[in-house]
Order: structure tokens, then C-alpha cells, then sequence
């Protein structure tokens, strides 16, 4: 009854706004989506060998033993697939992690999770490269820790953004210093570092997506439930108080789930940087700061923004596959040096 009455006590003007902001809302969506479909088709079609629409139509959904089948099915796909989990871990990692510092400019990497994650990576890849198979879960181990050490530094009776961001400064620069301390050390082994410090799809297969996926799931499940908090944090910590949210625990939850996602896909994936940082800003740009459209929107982006520069890295520079991660520092960076000087000129 009370939902009923406070439907039919807003003005036409209101249900007209919300009915409109509706429609908006669900065009983008499905604007989104048809662009991540499309360039995953392309995707698929493109590469050394070059496969027809209708061919990877058919080596989709008709089991044989044909090239097009292997490739798409074995090589392609699975490739692909994991890329979207990534892109779409990283985004939604950013978009959480711009709002509650209420920076722009924070992504994943400022709460440690790319230096703990690649420490832990580099550990395993030089000192001890026998146990490779265990690269995955302790990469993540890592980014975890050390988003944990950061909010524990950071921590005097609550954890403000400041103080989050300085600590993850602080640490990301340790880590990183110990990260290529280790390396000189080891210089002859650095060669088998640099793929996934780079951050490359290549050879990514089943068994990788398969890894991700659970992570993927539970921390996409974890970022709809924290949507009411995050659109609360946007406002300040004391206009969040007033509308009831315990501020530290939502930020605690919020900050914990974004290192989950970022770290269960810098450890499949290696260090891919700047779509943390720029599809979010990208996305709140078209469609607001509204969690509820702007979470969805992110992933869908982040995901189409990594296979697209994945196709691109493994088909411009051919025979040579070219490392994701510089790839889409190499073109996202102008861009969003671009983005922000339109911003400030406005």
C-alpha cells in the first residue's frame, strides 16, 4: 500500500523523468551489449588465419574435426572468454574504487593489488619456475595481502580515502622496488617475466577460463549486493552517515571485494593496467554516477575494451603477438590524457 501510495504521489513530471531515465538507462545496456557481441565475433574471425562469419558460426555449434572448428572452438574462444571475466573484474574494481575515494583517477593498482600480485608472481616465475602450476592462486594471494596490509595501514579508528590512498602509494612503491630489485638479481630468468608483467591473453585456454570464472561470479554477485552502499559513499562520508550507511564497514566490504575481482584477474591474465582505471571514467561520463546502471555498464565495457585490444594485439603485428597490457597503455593513455584536458577545459 505505502509503495502504491508513493507511486501515485509523484507528479507526472517525475514519472515522466524516471520513465525516460528508464528507457536511457536500458538503450545503453543493450547498446553495450551488441558492441561486446560484435567485437567478439570479429574476434573470432581474426588472426593468422582469417575465418569467414558463417564459418564460426558453424565451428560454434556443430562439433567436427574441421580447421575452422579447432581454431575457433580450442584456440579462439576460450581466449576470448577469459578476456571478457578480466576486463570485466578490472572495470567493476575501478568503478567501486573511484567512487568511495571519490578520485577518478584511482583504479585497482592504488590498494596494492597489481605490486602485491605481481611480487608474488615474479617470486614464483624466478625462484621457483618448478612450481609455475601454482602461479594463478599465488598471484592472487598476493594482490590480496597486500590490499590488506594497505587498509591496515591506513586504519586510525576508521579508513579514510586519504589515508587509503598514501598507504597504497607507499606500499605500491615497496613492492615494486622489491619486485625489480628481484629481477636484477635474477637477470637471466627476467626474459620468462615479462609476458605477464606485460600482461598478455596469449595462451590463455580453458583451464584459465574455468579458474576464473567462480571468482568472477561470486565477486560480480558481492558488487550488486554493495550497490546502495556505493551510491552512498559518492555523497561523503558524513552525508553517507546521515543516510544511515555504517561508512566503515561499507568501505571495508566495497575495498575488499574490489582487490578480489582485480587480483583473481591480474592472476589469470598477468598485469593488465588502464582499464581499471579509464573505462569507469569513460562510462560515468556517459551515463552518470548512478551505480545501479554504471556497475553493469563498466563490465560490459571493461570486457569489449580488453578483446578488442587483444584482437588488435595479435593481428596488427603479426607474426609477432604484442602484449595486451602495452597495447592498451599505448593507445588508452592519449586518450584519456585527451578525456582530461576536455574535462578541465569545460
Amino acid at each position: 500500500m505505502e509503495a502504491t501510495t508513493t507511486v501515485a504521489s509523484r507528479s507526472p513530471a517525475q514519472r515522466k523523468t524516471r520513465s525516460s531515465k528508464l528507457a536511457r538507462n536500458t538503450s545503453l545496456l543493450i547498446a553495450a551489449v551488441a558492441l561486446l557481441l560484435l567485437v567478439a565475433l570479429l574476434s573470432l574471425m581474426t588472426g593468422a588465419i582469417s575465418i569467414p562469419a558463417h564459418d564460426v558460426w558453424t565451428a560454434l555449434f556443430h562439433a567436427d574435426d574441421s580447421e575452422a572448428r579447432q581454431i575457433v572452438w580450442n584456440l579462439r574462444l576460450p581466449r576470448i572468454l577469459t578476456g571478457m571475466l578480466a576486463g570485466g573484474c578490472l572495470a567493476i574494481s575501478g568503478a567501486f574504487l573511484q567512487g568511495i575515494f571519490r578520485n577518478p583517477l584511482a583504479d585497482p593498482g592504488i590498494i596494492g593489488v597489481s605490486a602485491g600480485g605481481g611480487l608474488a608472481a615474479v617470486v614464483i616465475m624466478i625462484l621457483y619456475p618448478a612450481q609455475i602450476a601454482f602461479l594463478p592462486i599465488s598471484a592472487f594471494g598476493g594482490a590480496i595481502v597486500a590490499s590488506a596490509v594497505v587498509y591496515l595501514l591506513a586504519w586510525r579508528g576508521g579508513a579514510s580515502p586519504l589515508r587509503l590512498v598514501l598507504a597504497g602509494v607507499a606500499v605500491n612503491s615497496l613492492l615494486g622496488a622489491a619486485m625489480t630489485a628481484l629481477m636484477i638479481v635474477n637477470s637471466e630468468k627476467v626474459q620468462s617475466v615479462l609476458p605477464w608483467i606485460s600482461g598478455s591473453l596469449n595462451g590463455r585456454s580453458w583451464p584459465h577460463f574455468e579458474t576464473l570464472l567462480p571468482y568472477a561470479i561470486v565477486g560480480g554477485i558481492a558488487s550488486l549486493l554493495l550497490i546502495k552502499q556505493a551510491n552512498l559513499l559518492v555523497f561523503g562520508d558524513d552525508a553517507a552517515k546521515l543516510l544511515g550507511s555504517r561508512v566503515e564497514i561499507g568501505r571495508l566490504l566495497i575495498v575488499a571485494v574490489s582487490a578480489f575481482l582485480a587480483g583473481a584477474a591480474i592472476s589469470i591474465v598477468g598485469m593488465v593496467g588502464f582499464v581499471g582505471l579509464v573505462m569507469p571514467h569513460i562510462i560515468r561520463m556517459v551515463s552518470g554516477s548512478d551505480y545501479r546502471i554504471l556497475l553493469p555498464l563498466s563490465a560490459i565495457g571493461g570486457a569489449t575494451l580488453v578483446i578488442a585490444a587483444d584482437t588488435a594485439a595479435r593481428s596488427w603485428f603479426d607474426p609477432i603477438e604484442f602484449p595486451v597490457g602495452i597495447l592498451l597503455a599505448l593507445i588508452g593513455a592519449p586518450f584519456f590524457l585527451y578525456l582530461l584536458r576536455r574535462g578541465l577545459a569545460r
